[in-house]
């Protein structure tokens, strides 16, 4: 008899475990995932146009060249602020749409209104008074749309990732695939953003945009970004649609998030915001020349970034703004370029994780620091060898130069992939190491 009671009791006791243990939560679809993910390619077809476009058309409307890299200051600046913001924000959201919806549905319509005013800033310019090369009004409102649009980028990009974290919870193997699939959207907007850029024949396509403010570039520049809005429009509403958030506070086991896991993560959040300078004099040499490298290289990565296109107008064709076809020439030219450019980043990505397998990921972020210092070198000697020829200002510059010029930007295509992804893995590891002593 005592052995059987204690059996019986062994029986209930198991079975009160087991009412008691919250139901496991099913895993989310990888095509819920993926229409999820989509966001990223509108979001990142903007962000092609806006590299690949506004730096030559900013100076189109009156602003020096020398002052043209100053309006970009807008995207360090609000990255650092208004991501932490959000996220902090997300984070605590109790709208009944979830958490992150809201974020990313208000940051996309942000984009659209940005891009909106950008690409109509000339027109409203000459609404106000504009006449002439200087349009002071156009550039006003050219900064504001275009200050706008970075706000909302980094207000966008923020909740994406964090969406995708939240659905796929502690399954490392969705995890990895959502990101793939983030990045894979990534190139995806990135390839049709910067062919759209190299197209010269939108303004045939949509009329509408020529206008007595707006030449033939400006209204190019205008139908790019009215593709644009349209994009973003149906890659947020599949992102959208395709999520189901529960509320904040929910108590619903089974769901992404729970409220005790909010808190939490508060408190994690609360306390990284705390100590994340504190934590500086603590890094290790190792951390200290892998944090130093990344800001040379970067050093390195953001003029080419953002002048890549106004080089390939102004150095390689010989032309200026608003002086005959040869820079807007140039400029598209620079935008197929970095067309191709990101084929071979998306490409270097997927095989990304066997490189680092297999020579590990210092040799291959070393590797391709290297390599992109001998683009930039030669990028130094082919505008040497361009301002020696003489077809500079009266015709456009041989096959040669300008083959020459596609080919480092696609080859650059392989470092910049890398500088984005195998150095987040060594400062992971780094940090890693370093939370462990």
């Amino acid at each position: 008899m005592p052995q059987a009671e204690r059996q019986r009791s062994k029986s209930r006791a198991s079975t009160s475990r087991a009412v008691a243990r919250p139901p496991a939560r099913a895993k989310v679809p990888l095509r819920k995932l993926l229409k999820v993910a989509s966001v990223a390619g509108g979001i990142q077809f903007g962000w092609a146009l806006q590299l690949s476009l506004l730096t030559p058309y900013v100076q189109e409307l009156g602003i020096p060249h020398a002052w043209a890299s100053i309006i970009w200051l807008c995207g360090p600046v609000s990255g650092l602020f208004v991501q932490p913001l959000v996220g902090h924000f997300s984070d605590r959201c109790t709208s009944r749409f979830g958490r992150r919806r809201p974020f990313i549905v208000c940051g996309a319509i942000s984009i659209a209104v940005a891009v909106l005013l950008i690409g109509l800033s000339a027109d409203i310019g000459w609404l106000l008074g504009d006449r002439g090369d200087f349009r002071p009004r156009a550039i006003a409102v050219f900064v504001f749309g275009f200050w706008i649009l970075d706000v909302a980028n980094n207000m966008t990009q923020g909740p994406c990732r964090a969406l995708l974290a939240d659905l796929t919870g502690k399954d490392h193997r969705r995890t990895r695939v959502a990101n793939a699939y983030f990045s894979l959207f990534m190139a995806v907007g990135n390839i049709l953003g910067y062919a759209t850029g190299s197209f010269s024949g939108w303004f045939k396509i949509l009329p509408f945009t020529l206008t007595s403010a707006c030449n033939v570039d400006c209204a190019n520049l205008k139908s790019a970004f009215f593709l644009d809005v349209i994009f973003i429009a149906i890659t947020t509403c599949i992102s959208a649609s395709a999520a189901h958030e529960v509320p904040l506070g929910s108590h619903d086991q089974s769901a992404p998030f729970s409220e005790e896991g909010h808190e939490q993560s508060s408190d994690v959040h609360e306390a990284f915001l705390w100590e994340l300078f504190g934590t500086f004099r603590y890094f290790s040499g190792t951390i200290w020349i892998i944090l130093i490298v990344t800001a040379l290289t970067w050093l390195g990565w953001f003029p080419f970034l953002l002048f890549d296109t106004d080089w390939m107008g102004r150095e390689i064709y010989g032309g200026e703004p608003n002086e005959g076809q040869n820079y807007a020439t140039g400029v598209r030219m620079g935008a197929l370029g970095l067309m191709l450019n990101s084929v071979v980043l998306g490409i270097t990505s997927v095989l990304m994780e066997k490189l680092c397998r297999k020579w590990g990921a210092g040799f291959i972020w070393g590797i391709s620091n290297i390599l992109m210092a001998l683009c930039f070198l030669a990028m130094l000697i082919l505008y040497y060898v361009a301002i020696h020829m003489d077809y500079r200002g009266h015709d456009l510059p041989p096959n040669g130069i300008v083959i020459a010029a596609l080919i480092i930007f696609t080859i650059l295509g392989g470092p910049l992939a890398v500088s984005c992804l195998v150095l987040h893995k060594r400062c992971a590891c780094s940090l890693f190491l370093f939370s462990q002593d």
